[in-house]
């Protein structure tokens, strides 16, 4: 998936500005070493008797009471390196790596344990690095994948089972998911054991007949490969890019007792998705998302683990498509014989309430304000609980609804941006919060939502921000050229003066069902930019979420179409304001964000005086097909709208300073982008400039990388806007 990419640290070229003298200046330093930093609190767990969390810190398990907030002692001393853990079911043992080796955004490597708390003994799953080790139900073994298999160790007799053998690069992988599914439906593990025990269902990945994609990494660079080779070394793996085909995936049921596997019945279409797969409750039955190609057809399967077959149960469809959050967020209830969807049969993205049978029961939450992400559901008090849209759609609060749909009541006490993480039964959670003026607050609550304490507040980062001036996010909204209310914030000199013009740096990305104008505290090299005399500015074009499905699809079939125009009118309605010199504005983003400034420098040329692309998509043929077919349709039945909305056709009309930056081993937007589009701004006789950045992927970092990204960027605003 297209993401964002935040920007933490810069450098500063060129003269800067005097700075107002009651304010400090900026630096390099204030950046890169963390002086707006917030503090949070990190590797939360709740104890099953939901009266206990625990917290990691440079190794330290400690448990503390959510009621008092005091410590209740060390539960275990891990290694300071210690990357993650988890409890085992009974939390008599700790599954916790160290060492973690990134593959892609969610994939790595890294050596497992098994920690028994009572006697302090801690022995490696495995002699090599592992993927994805998790505990049984009953803490008596843990399964993990290696070389593409995967293996299930028994942790009282230390003997191995190999579940699969079949596993090869590049053409089989058991129990993780394949590069797309990994990218686009975000999650890293594809096996479960079942809940009683005996099982382990996984699904496996076909990918033999992918096409490969490769990647050329040069000398120099990471002990990944040989620092020293004479020769570039080059990494293939398989990427489906759109109309292209995917991975033949399948789903089996390994009994753990008998060592036999089985297999799932799932139709006749080969050409489908499996984008989840998860036990019911505590029951033995398997439940089996499965998604057409076009991905606006959603069905769910239960599987009998005796022999194979399944049951369709339940069936959503879309006009247009299903957003992956739906597809990852069904929750059973109950003990199974309920489930609840987020879905947007309404037109808004709500909870709805079914049977096992697949039988509509009730609405959970409705209104115009969007449900965001579940959380869960207590099943003693009869609660969902939820992150939804706040006082506005700048806005996130956390919810609880009865399960009737009768009762919803917001319980994240301030305004602004709320996350949560809830205790095991519901009767706590602990709230992250940030504002455009508070730096991140995190609080202990009761289910009701009041706040019982603070565990951070960020005192000390609020107390800085005075000294460097307190140059914050200021709401608006607009409207475009059609009249459609959009939401925007800009950000002013602490010395702004509503007398003199200021020159504008437009940030962008408007990725579909993207929200960028939020309520939340962010203060880096935009403030940076700021104090040298910038207006940072930033708006939300058509497509991009909380605004309710029709605001939201309006883009599918022709990204990048509607989007381009809201911007060029943002440029218009920017020009207008007598503060702003309309001559000087810039704009820039990332992936996304960089196709769109890729777009408005040819599409809508003219509009603004200075674009920075960062890892642009310049033609959606280059991309995966999953995202892409998502809210493209398919290609061979939108061949207009693939063509007319690639950067690619509109190069000769580009106007202004143009500055493209990748990554030479991006393995999300290719490096194929860029060059394709180089080619037809050089053969359009159009004048642009480029930076490369040797071995680096779509997160452009590593070593100094950052340090010098940072200042390419900066330096070319200031000497061209």
């Amino acid at each position: 998936m297209l993401r964002k990419i935040l920007l933490a640290s810069v450098i500063v070229l060129g003269q800067h500005q005097a700075m107002a003298q009651q304010h400090q200046e900026i630096t390099l330093e204030d950046c890169i070493y963390g002086t707006f930093y917030q503090r949070s609190v990190y590797g939360i767990r709740s104890m099953s008797n939901g009266t206990q969390y625990t917290t990691l810190s440079r190794g330290r398990v400690e448990k503390f009471s959510y009621e008092t907030g005091l410590s209740e002692g060390v539960v275990a001393n891990l290694p300071a390196n210690t990357d993650g853990y988890e409890f085992s079911a009974d939390e008599k043992k700790i599954l916790y790596y160290t060492d973690e080796t990134p593959i892609y955004r969610r994939s790595f490597t890294a050596n497992y344990y098994v920690l028994d708390i009572d006697s302090g003994y801690a022995r490696p799953v495995y002699p090599k690095p592992q993927r994805m080790a998790s505990l049984s139900a009953d803490g008596n073994k843990v399964a993990f994948v290696i070389d593409n298999n995967i293996l299930i160790k028994n942790l009282e007799t230390g003997s191995i089972s190999q579940v699969t053998t079949d596993g090869e690069v590049n053409k089989i992988i058991n129990g993780v998911p394949d590069w797309v599914y990994e990218e686009e439906f975000e999650f890293n593990k594809a096996y479960e054991f079942s809940p009683c025990g005996k099982y382990l269902a996984y699904i496996k990945f076909d990918e033999s007949q992918v096409k490969s994609y490769t990647l050329q990494y040069f000398a120099n660079f990471s002990m990944r490969y040989n620092p020293d080779a004479q020769y570039p070394v080059n990494y293939e793996y398989k990427y489906p890019k759109v109309g292209e085909a995917n991975s033949a995936v399948s789903v089996h049921i390994y009994n753990i007792e008998t060592g036999e596997t089985i297999s799932a019945d799932l139709g006749p279409d080969a050409d489908i998705y499996v984008p989840c797969i998860q036990w019911i409750a505590d029951t033995k039955t398997l439940c089996i998302s499965r998604m057409n190609r076009l991905q606006n057809k959603l069905e769910l399967l239960k599987l009998d683990t005796r022999d194979g077959k399944t049951t369709k149960f339940f069936e959503l469809s879309d006009s247009q498509y299903i957003e992956e959050e739906v597809m990852r967020n069904i929750i059973f209830i109950n003990q199974g014989k309920e489930f609840v969807l987020m879905n947007e049969q309404t037109g808004n993205r709500q909870l709805h309430r079914y049977d096992i049978s697949g039988k509509y029961l009730n609405a959970i939450t409705s209104g115009d304000r969007e449900v965001i992400e579940p959380y869960g559901y207590c099943d003693d008090s009869k609660t969902m609980y939820y992150k939804g849209v706040g006082g506005n759609t700048t806005q996130t609060a956390i919810y609880s609804a009865s399960i009737s749909g009768k009762k919803i009541q917001k319980i994240s006490e301030m305004d602004g941006s709320n996350d949560a993480e809830f205790s095991s039964n519901y009767k706590y959670f602990i709230n992250f919060h940030s504002s455009a003026r508070q730096p991140m607050t995190v609080t202990v609550n009761r289910s009701n939502g009041k706040s019982i304490r603070t565990l951070e507040n960020n005192e000390r980062l609020t107390a800085t921000v005075r000294k460097y001036g307190e140059m914050y996010r200021e709401f608006f909204t607009w409207k475009n050229s059609g009249g459609t209310e959009l939401d925007a914030y800009m950000i002013k000199p602490a010395n702004y003066d509503p007398k003199k013009k200021y020159p504008v740096l437009v940030v962008g990305y408007n990725g579909p069902n993207s929200k960028e104008v939020n309520d939340e505290f962010q203060y880096n090299w935009h403030q940076l930019l700021a104090q040298k005399g910038y207006i940072i500015a930033c708006t939300d074009t058509r497509g991009t979420g909380r605004k309710g499905s029709q605001f939201r699809k309006c883009t599918y079939g022709q990204l990048g179409n509607l989007e381009t125009q809201d911007l060029v009118d943002f440029a218009k309605y920017l020009g207008k304001q007598e503060y702003i010199d309309g001559q000087r504005l810039g704009i820039w983003g990332w992936s996304y964000g960089g196709f769109m400034a890729s777009n408005v420098m040819t599409r809508g040329a003219g509009s603004y005086k200075v674009g920075i692309a960062i890892a642009p998509v310049e033609s959606w043929e280059y991309y995966d097909n999953i995202y892409t077919e998502r809210y493209m349709g398919l290609p061979d039945k939108n061949t207009a709208g693939y063509k007319d909305n690639a950067p690619i056709k509109y190069a000769d009309k580009l106007e202004g300073k143009l500055l493209l930056i990748y990554g030479s081993a991006d393995d999300n937007v290719h490096p194929q982008n860029s060059m394709v589009f180089s080619e037809a701004l050089i053969q359009a006789n159009k004048d642009f400039d480029m930076m490369v950045y040797p071995n680096k992927n779509h997160g452009i970092y590593g070593g100094n990388t950052r340090l010098h990204l940072y200042g390419k960027i900066i330096k070319y605003i200031i000497e061209n806007l």
